[in-house]
Protein backbone atom coordinates (compact mmCIF):
# COMPACT_ATOMS: atom_id res chain seq x y z
CA UNK A 1 0.00 0.00 0.00
CA UNK A 2 1.26 3.56 -0.88
CA UNK A 3 2.88 5.30 2.20
CA UNK A 4 2.21 8.95 1.24
CA UNK A 5 -1.12 10.26 1.06
CA UNK A 6 -0.51 13.17 -1.26
CA UNK A 7 0.01 11.08 -4.41
CA UNK A 8 1.69 13.43 -7.31
CA UNK A 9 0.15 13.69 -10.64
CA UNK A 10 3.54 12.33 -12.11
CA UNK A 11 2.90 9.23 -10.30
CA UNK A 12 -0.83 9.04 -11.38
CA UNK A 13 -0.93 10.49 -15.21
CA UNK A 14 2.76 7.91 -15.27
CA UNK A 15 0.18 4.71 -15.55
CA UNK A 16 -1.57 5.50 -18.70
CA UNK A 17 1.41 7.61 -20.47
CA UNK A 18 1.80 5.84 -23.47
CA UNK A 19 -1.70 5.64 -23.61
CA UNK A 20 -1.99 9.68 -23.20
CA UNK A 21 0.88 10.07 -25.71
CA UNK A 22 -1.14 8.43 -28.54
CA UNK A 23 -4.16 10.21 -27.82
CA UNK A 24 -2.73 13.36 -28.09
CA UNK A 25 -1.03 12.79 -31.33
CA UNK A 26 -4.03 10.92 -32.73
CA UNK A 27 -6.04 14.24 -31.60
CA UNK A 28 -3.67 16.46 -32.98
CA UNK A 29 -3.49 14.86 -36.01
CA UNK A 30 -7.43 15.17 -36.54
CA UNK A 31 -7.61 18.50 -35.88
CA UNK A 32 -4.57 19.41 -38.50
CA UNK A 33 -6.70 17.37 -41.19
CA UNK A 34 -9.93 19.31 -40.44
CA UNK A 35 -8.43 22.69 -40.09
CA UNK A 36 -5.23 22.91 -42.60
CA UNK A 37 -6.56 20.32 -45.17
CA UNK A 38 -10.23 20.98 -44.75
CA UNK A 39 -11.35 17.64 -44.81
CA UNK A 40 -14.95 18.58 -43.29
CA UNK A 41 -16.49 15.29 -44.34
CA UNK A 42 -14.78 13.49 -41.12
CA UNK A 43 -17.07 15.17 -38.77
CA UNK A 44 -19.74 12.55 -37.18
CA UNK A 45 -22.76 13.56 -34.75
CA UNK A 46 -21.09 14.37 -31.38
CA UNK A 47 -24.69 12.04 -30.01
CA UNK A 48 -22.90 9.08 -31.18
CA UNK A 49 -19.74 9.09 -29.00
CA UNK A 50 -21.58 10.61 -26.02
CA UNK A 51 -23.86 7.52 -26.20
CA UNK A 52 -21.10 4.89 -26.16
CA UNK A 53 -19.32 7.29 -23.75
CA UNK A 54 -22.47 6.39 -21.10
CA UNK A 55 -22.63 2.69 -22.09
CA UNK A 56 -18.92 2.59 -21.03
CA UNK A 57 -19.83 5.08 -17.87
CA UNK A 58 -21.92 2.12 -16.49
CA UNK A 59 -19.79 -0.75 -17.12
CA UNK A 60 -16.97 0.90 -16.00
CA UNK A 61 -18.67 1.69 -12.62
CA UNK A 62 -20.10 -1.94 -12.28
CA UNK A 63 -16.47 -2.96 -12.92
CA UNK A 64 -15.16 -0.45 -10.05
CA UNK A 65 -17.80 -1.77 -7.79
CA UNK A 66 -16.74 -4.97 -8.43
CA UNK A 67 -12.85 -4.85 -8.03
CA UNK A 68 -13.47 -2.48 -5.09
CA UNK A 69 -15.66 -5.24 -3.37
CA UNK A 70 -12.38 -7.70 -3.94
CA UNK A 71 -10.11 -5.17 -2.00
CA UNK A 72 -12.79 -4.50 0.57
CA UNK A 73 -13.14 -8.29 1.19
CA UNK A 74 -9.67 -8.93 1.59
CA UNK A 75 -9.39 -5.83 3.58
CA UNK A 76 -11.71 -7.45 6.15
CA UNK A 77 -10.34 -11.32 6.14
CA UNK A 78 -7.14 -9.98 7.20
CA UNK A 79 -9.20 -7.63 10.22
CA UNK A 80 -10.09 -10.73 11.11
CA UNK A 81 -6.90 -12.35 11.30
CA UNK A 82 -5.73 -9.13 13.76
CA UNK A 83 -8.78 -10.41 16.20
CA UNK A 84 -8.66 -13.62 15.81
CA UNK A 85 -4.23 -13.99 16.25
CA UNK A 86 -4.73 -11.52 19.39
CA UNK A 87 -8.46 -13.86 20.94
CA UNK A 88 -6.10 -16.64 20.46
CA UNK A 89 -3.26 -15.55 21.92
CA UNK A 90 -5.32 -14.43 24.82
CA UNK A 91 -6.74 -17.78 25.05
CA UNK A 92 -3.45 -19.45 25.93
CA UNK A 93 -2.29 -17.11 28.27
CA UNK A 94 -4.92 -16.92 30.52
CA UNK A 95 -6.83 -20.49 29.85
CA UNK A 96 -3.44 -22.59 30.18
CA UNK A 97 -2.97 -22.81 33.99
CA UNK A 98 0.39 -23.00 35.68
CA UNK A 99 -0.24 -23.06 39.39
CA UNK A 100 3.30 -24.28 39.83
CA UNK A 101 5.19 -21.61 37.53
CA UNK A 102 6.65 -24.03 35.44
CA UNK A 103 9.39 -23.59 33.09
CA UNK A 104 7.85 -26.14 30.59
CA UNK A 105 4.20 -24.36 30.63
CA UNK A 106 5.42 -20.85 29.94
CA UNK A 107 7.39 -21.93 27.27
CA UNK A 108 4.18 -23.69 25.78
CA UNK A 109 2.65 -20.53 25.82
CA UNK A 110 5.72 -18.71 24.33
CA UNK A 111 5.91 -20.67 21.50
CA UNK A 112 2.02 -21.04 20.84
CA UNK A 113 2.44 -17.24 20.73
CA UNK A 114 5.04 -16.71 18.56
CA UNK A 115 3.79 -19.38 16.28
CA UNK A 116 0.75 -17.38 15.66
CA UNK A 117 3.11 -14.57 14.46
CA UNK A 118 5.37 -16.31 12.29
CA UNK A 119 1.44 -17.85 10.66
CA UNK A 120 0.60 -14.53 9.81
CA UNK A 121 4.17 -13.70 8.15
CA UNK A 122 3.83 -16.59 6.13
CA UNK A 123 -0.01 -16.06 4.52
CA UNK A 124 1.36 -12.35 3.56
CA UNK A 125 4.78 -13.95 1.99
CA UNK A 126 2.58 -16.89 0.63
CA UNK A 127 -0.40 -14.34 -0.65
CA UNK A 128 2.13 -12.11 -2.35
CA UNK A 129 4.15 -15.15 -4.11
CA UNK A 130 7.23 -14.54 -1.92
CA UNK A 131 8.70 -17.76 -0.14
CA UNK A 132 7.05 -18.08 3.17
CA UNK A 133 9.80 -20.01 5.00
CA UNK A 134 11.31 -16.70 5.03
CA UNK A 135 12.44 -15.20 8.15
CA UNK A 136 10.34 -17.85 10.02
CA UNK A 137 13.27 -19.11 12.16
CA UNK A 138 12.95 -16.08 14.49
CA UNK A 139 9.84 -17.37 15.64
CA UNK A 140 9.69 -20.80 15.55
CA UNK A 141 11.99 -23.61 17.73
CA UNK A 142 14.12 -25.93 14.88
CA UNK A 143 12.17 -28.73 15.54
CA UNK A 144 9.00 -27.04 13.70
CA UNK A 145 11.20 -25.44 11.08
CA UNK A 146 12.27 -28.84 10.05
CA UNK A 147 8.80 -30.33 10.61
CA UNK A 148 7.37 -27.55 8.23
CA UNK A 149 10.13 -28.00 5.51
CA UNK A 150 8.94 -31.86 4.94
CA UNK A 151 5.71 -30.08 4.07
CA UNK A 152 4.31 -27.93 0.61
CA UNK A 153 1.47 -25.70 2.48
CA UNK A 154 3.56 -23.79 5.37
CA UNK A 155 0.25 -21.65 6.68
CA UNK A 156 -1.83 -25.42 7.35
CA UNK A 157 1.37 -26.53 8.62
CA UNK A 158 1.82 -24.19 10.89
CA UNK A 159 -1.96 -24.34 11.71
CA UNK A 160 -1.91 -28.03 12.23
CA UNK A 161 1.43 -27.59 14.83
CA UNK A 162 -1.12 -25.24 16.57
CA UNK A 163 -3.48 -28.14 16.59
CA UNK A 164 -0.78 -30.34 17.78
CA UNK A 165 -0.16 -28.58 20.71
CA UNK A 166 -3.31 -27.41 21.58
CA UNK A 167 -4.09 -31.77 22.08
CA UNK A 168 -0.76 -31.66 24.35
CA UNK A 169 -2.51 -29.42 26.43
CA UNK A 170 -5.76 -30.87 27.33
CA UNK A 171 -4.36 -34.81 27.74
CA UNK A 172 -1.58 -33.04 30.14
CA UNK A 173 -4.39 -31.39 32.16
CA UNK A 174 -2.97 -27.59 31.45
CA UNK A 175 -6.85 -26.81 30.02
CA UNK A 176 -10.12 -28.09 30.09
CA UNK A 177 -12.42 -29.87 27.18
CA UNK A 178 -14.73 -26.71 27.07
CA UNK A 179 -11.43 -24.18 26.71
CA UNK A 180 -10.06 -26.89 24.31
CA UNK A 181 -13.31 -26.11 22.07
CA UNK A 182 -13.05 -21.99 22.27
CA UNK A 183 -9.43 -22.38 21.79
CA UNK A 184 -10.17 -25.09 18.56
CA UNK A 185 -12.99 -22.03 17.06
CA UNK A 186 -10.29 -19.52 16.52
CA UNK A 187 -7.78 -21.45 15.42
CA UNK A 188 -10.88 -22.77 12.99
CA UNK A 189 -11.58 -19.54 12.34
CA UNK A 190 -7.83 -18.25 11.18
CA UNK A 191 -8.11 -21.30 8.32
CA UNK A 192 -11.71 -19.57 7.18
CA UNK A 193 -9.68 -16.31 6.83
CA UNK A 194 -6.98 -17.84 5.12
CA UNK A 195 -9.22 -19.80 2.55
CA UNK A 196 -11.02 -16.46 2.21
CA UNK A 197 -7.50 -14.72 1.39
CA UNK A 198 -6.15 -17.62 -0.93
CA UNK A 199 -9.80 -17.41 -3.15
CA UNK A 200 -9.47 -14.07 -3.80
CA UNK A 201 -5.72 -14.30 -4.55
CA UNK A 202 -6.35 -17.47 -6.97
CA UNK A 203 -9.85 -16.31 -8.60
CA UNK A 204 -8.70 -14.42 -11.35
CA UNK A 205 -11.55 -11.35 -12.75
CA UNK A 206 -12.68 -12.12 -15.92
CA UNK A 207 -10.50 -11.52 -18.85
CA UNK A 208 -13.45 -11.32 -21.52
CA UNK A 209 -15.00 -8.59 -19.62
CA UNK A 210 -12.10 -6.34 -19.38
CA UNK A 211 -10.93 -7.01 -22.92
CA UNK A 212 -14.12 -6.12 -23.86
CA UNK A 213 -14.33 -2.93 -21.66
CA UNK A 214 -11.15 -1.71 -22.16
CA UNK A 215 -12.02 -2.41 -26.41
CA UNK A 216 -14.94 -0.11 -25.82
CA UNK A 217 -12.88 2.76 -24.45
CA UNK A 218 -10.36 2.65 -27.19
CA UNK A 219 -13.34 2.80 -29.94
CA UNK A 220 -14.85 5.59 -27.78
CA UNK A 221 -11.33 7.44 -27.54
CA UNK A 222 -11.36 6.70 -31.40
CA UNK A 223 -14.83 8.63 -32.27
CA UNK A 224 -14.52 11.47 -29.71
CA UNK A 225 -12.59 13.79 -31.79
CA UNK A 226 -14.55 12.94 -34.78
CA UNK A 227 -17.56 14.35 -32.89
CA UNK A 228 -15.69 17.54 -30.84
CA UNK A 229 -13.83 18.51 -34.17
CA UNK A 230 -17.00 20.46 -35.90
CA UNK A 231 -17.40 22.83 -32.28
CA UNK A 232 -13.84 23.22 -30.44
CA UNK A 233 -11.51 23.57 -33.38
CA UNK A 234 -8.25 23.16 -31.60
CA UNK A 235 -9.67 23.10 -28.50
CA UNK A 236 -10.54 19.93 -29.13
CA UNK A 237 -7.23 18.68 -28.31
CA UNK A 238 -7.00 19.31 -24.46
CA UNK A 239 -10.78 17.82 -24.57
CA UNK A 240 -10.23 14.80 -26.01
CA UNK A 241 -6.87 14.24 -23.54
CA UNK A 242 -8.87 14.98 -20.31
CA UNK A 243 -11.90 12.88 -20.95
CA UNK A 244 -9.71 9.52 -22.75
CA UNK A 245 -7.23 10.85 -19.07
CA UNK A 246 -10.54 9.93 -16.94
CA UNK A 247 -12.18 7.05 -18.26
CA UNK A 248 -8.67 5.38 -19.22
CA UNK A 249 -7.61 5.88 -14.88
CA UNK A 250 -10.93 4.52 -13.71
CA UNK A 251 -10.10 1.33 -15.76
CA UNK A 252 -6.75 0.93 -14.41
CA UNK A 253 -7.88 1.96 -11.03
CA UNK A 254 -10.37 -0.82 -11.58
CA UNK A 255 -7.77 -3.41 -12.48
CA UNK A 256 -5.07 -2.33 -9.64
CA UNK A 257 -8.29 -3.11 -6.82
CA UNK A 258 -9.11 -6.08 -8.18
CA UNK A 259 -6.06 -8.08 -7.38
CA UNK A 260 -5.28 -6.75 -3.82
CA UNK A 261 -2.45 -9.61 -3.17
CA UNK A 262 -0.19 -9.04 -5.97
CA UNK A 263 2.47 -7.05 -4.03
CA UNK A 264 1.04 -3.74 -6.17
CA UNK A 265 0.41 -0.12 -4.57
CA UNK A 266 -3.12 -0.81 -4.15
CA UNK A 267 -2.68 -3.78 -2.42
CA UNK A 268 -4.06 -4.80 1.36
CA UNK A 269 -1.14 -4.05 3.70
CA UNK A 270 -0.56 -7.38 4.97
CA UNK A 271 3.08 -6.32 6.23
CA UNK A 272 1.65 -3.56 7.94
CA UNK A 273 -0.79 -5.68 9.84
CA UNK A 274 1.36 -8.61 10.68
CA UNK A 275 3.46 -5.54 12.24
CA UNK A 276 0.82 -4.59 14.22
CA UNK A 277 -0.15 -8.15 15.50
CA UNK A 278 3.57 -9.17 16.43
CA UNK A 279 3.52 -6.07 18.07
CA UNK A 280 0.01 -6.57 20.09
CA UNK A 281 0.95 -10.51 20.52
CA UNK A 282 4.97 -9.58 22.06
CA UNK A 283 2.85 -6.98 24.53
CA UNK A 284 0.60 -9.54 25.61
CA UNK A 285 3.77 -11.87 26.10
CA UNK A 286 5.69 -8.99 27.74
CA UNK A 287 8.17 -9.56 25.63
CA UNK A 288 8.76 -6.63 23.63
CA UNK A 289 12.19 -6.51 22.48
CA UNK A 290 11.52 -9.52 20.01
CA UNK A 291 9.55 -6.42 18.35
CA UNK A 292 12.07 -3.87 19.09
CA UNK A 293 14.72 -5.51 17.78
CA UNK A 294 13.26 -6.90 14.93
CA UNK A 295 15.04 -5.14 11.65
CA UNK A 296 12.33 -3.74 9.26
CA UNK A 297 11.54 -5.78 6.40
CA UNK A 298 12.96 -4.92 3.11
CA UNK A 299 9.89 -3.03 1.44
CA UNK A 300 9.22 -3.36 -2.49
CA UNK A 301 10.03 0.41 -4.06
CA UNK A 302 6.70 1.85 -6.05
CA UNK A 303 8.94 5.41 -7.72
CA UNK A 304 8.81 7.60 -4.21
CA UNK A 305 6.38 5.01 -2.22
CA UNK A 306 6.71 1.52 -0.67
CA UNK A 307 4.45 -1.57 -0.85
CA UNK A 308 3.68 -2.55 2.76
Amino acid sequence: MLLRNNIPLTYIFGKIKKELLFVIGYSIGIVVLYENFHVTRISIPVAVPALLGTIISLLLAFRSNQAYDRWWEARILWGAIVNDSRTLSRQILSFVENPYVLDEIEEFKARFVKRQIAWCYALSQSLRGFNPRKGLEEYLSAEEVAFIKKRKNVTATILELHAMDLKRALQEGWINKYQQIEIDKTITGLCNHMGGSERIKNTVFPVTYSKYINMSIHLFIVLLPFGLIEYFGYMEVPLVVAIAAFFLLVEKMAVHLQDPFENKPTDTPTTTICRTIERDLCQMLDDNKIYEDKPQTELAPVGSYYIL
